[in-house]
């Protein structure tokens, strides 16, 4: 009779939360550099897209791999709901154009949102700029201050 191992693959532990597949990850870098290709040679009928660049960060895919969250920035940052609102009136074209670039199964049906990490890291620039956290950060890294 064969044994089973009870290694962690096996341990029946489901209460420790898990981030995306190997899979997930694989398809969405995958459907990442199809959309930039796709974004950079067609030209948009939307006027809310015209002559705009967009970023597109990062590419979430369901577990099912049927449906990707795309996450943009345009250039700049300006007029970032419009672009985003643009981008999902064209999804589906993008999704046809997607289905010819890429190899998988499905095409996936894009949902565009608004990357807020530019925003968050901005913010974080701002606070380290500070003068008072700076002055926190200096005296933290003066070795004789910190033995007083």
């Amino acid at each position: 009779m064969k044994r089973h191992s009870h290694g962690a693959r096996g341990s029946g532990r489901r209460d420790a939360p898990t981030g995306p597949s190997q899979r997930q990850l694989r398809a969405g870098e995958l459907i990442r550099h199809a959309l930039v290709e796709i974004l950079r040679e067609e030209e948009m009928q939307d006027p809310s897209l015209a002559g705009v660049s967009v970023t597109v960060t990062e590419v979430r895919m369901s577990p099912d791999l049927r449906h990707a969250v795309c996450f943009v920035e345009p250039l700049g940052g300006a007029r970032a709901d419009e672009v985003v609102g643009g981008l999902n009136r064209v999804a589906r074209f993008l999704r046809g154009r997607l289905g010819h670039a890429i190899d998988m199964k499905f095409t996936p049906d894009l949902k565009f949102v608004h990357d807020e990490s530019f925003d968050a890291a901005a913010q974080m620039n701002r606070l380290f700029d500070d003068p008072r956290v700076r002055a926190d950060l200096a005296r933290e890294d003066d070795p004789d201050e910190a033995q007083d």
